[in-house]
């Protein structure tokens, strides 16, 4: 139902990566109708979540530990084409086979407390209440609860240091990275010891003139499988610190670097020889701590990203850390909200484990606090297919 611009639904899920579309899969498979009583609202342009964006020479066999979406395997895709089409067709297919029915481009201004916005009158302001109010670009949303899955991608992490406004070459982050060619032949410098890097670097490599490899502390490179007791370990030390309330770390911090065939070869080679991160930059090139100067003609920054969460900042649910408190998927400081793809679970394979907590959890809550028997209960209808 519609009442003055705000549509009312049981529950609203930002963001159509692989913890969204999981969430929604386990909403629709417990009983929640897809475009009736939840709905699934996506910025990016296409299916895919952020895999769209990745650069183009990043080919599926490159990528490592893609686990496939609950419910549907991801079969016969050719390894040599890029990964950003072979999974973002893959979640397309996803999303028309069980009728997800995503709305996109959509972006989320922000969620609030019910009947609290200037705007909400009458109708409006009874529907709001004790729900969150979502307000969109393409309209608001009354939810009685909501599953964040923004992920990352739309907030990279640029680092400050003294000198970057003199220097003369080019700086990038290494989401607007779009292959080796923009590079031929110059002298780079890669900051940042992640998976992102190192592919980076290796791609880059053969066809500049010089390369040079800098990170903050020294990576760890992980020999052997990685298994269940392992990544059990990795989860605790994750989870560990959403419960301090304090900002999630990456999962190379915690799991450390695939020691693959082309990470061999790279070590091998001396490309992959890791120095100190430089002081300064200058207007040619950078200065490491020992005085040493490294010419440059453009500065890679693979940095990582920060949780795209702005949105929710009304709600205040951030602790005095900078984090947001955890119980599983759902926030401490509210029981509607459930966050997924974040902390323990920002990998693949933990993104669909939280899309079905998240899911099964916001079930109970709704099942056990039950719409109130009052005169504005008519309100609470769900958005007309």
């Amino acid at each position: 139902m519609n009442y003055t611009g705000v549509r009312a639904v049981d529950v609203v899920v930002i963001g159509a990566g692989q913890a969204g579309l999981a969430a929604a899969f386990h909403l629709r498979r417990i009983g929640y109708r897809p475009g009736r009583d939840f709905v699934v609202l996506d910025h990016s342009p296409r299916p895919g979540g952020a895999w769209q964006f990745r650069w183009p020479t990043l080919t599926y066999d490159k990528v490592h530990g893609m686990h496939a979406l609950p419910g549907m395997e991801l079969t016969g895709a050719d390894p040599r084409l890029p990964s950003s089409e072979v999974i973002g067709g893959y979640f397309d297919s996803y999303e028309r086979a069980f009728g997800l029915r995503v709305h996109r481009p959509v972006s989320v201004l922000s969620v609030r407390e019910g009947g609290a916005g200037p705007s909400w009158t009458g109708p409006a302001r009874a529907l709001g209440r004790g729900r969150l109010l979502v307000e969109t670009s393409e309209g608001n949303y009354a939810a009685r609860a909501l599953i964040n899955a923004t992920g990352t991608w739309d907030r990279p992490f640029w680092p400050r240091f003294p000198g970057q406004e003199v220097f003369g070459g080019r700086q990038l982050h290494s989401a607007q990275y779009r292959g080796p060619e923009d590079f031929r032949a110059g002298r780079v410098v890669v900051v940042g010891g992640g998976t992102s890097a190192v592919q980076q670097l290796l791609e880059i490599a053969p066809v500049a003139a010089a390369t040079t490899w800098v990170t903050r502390r020294p990576p760890v490179f992980r020999a052997g499988p990685f298994g269940e007791e392992q990544g059990r370990a990795a989860v605790a030390l994750a989870a560990d610190r959403v419960r301090q309330g304090l900002p999630p770390r990456s999962v190379v911090s915690v799991t450390g670097l695939p020691m693959t065939e082309a990470i061999r070869r790279g070590r091998e080679s001396g490309v992959l020889e890791r120095l100190p991160l430089f002081e300064r930059l200058t207007p040619t090139g950078v200065v490491r701590d020992d005085g040493r100067t490294v010419e440059a003609d453009a500065i890679l920054y693979a940095t990582g990203f920060r949780p795209a969460l702005d949105h929710l900042a009304p709600l205040r649910l951030r602790e005095p850390g900078g984090g947001i408190r955890m119980d599983g998927t759902r926030t401490l400081r509210d029981a509607r909200v459930h966050l997924v793809g974040y902390g323990p679970s920002a990998s693949t394979i933990g993104a669909n484990r939280a899309g079905r907590a998240a899911a099964v959890g916001i079930g109970r809550l709704l099942t056990e606090d039950p719409q109130p028997a009052d005169e504005d209960a008519e309100l609470a209808g769900t958005l007309a297919s």
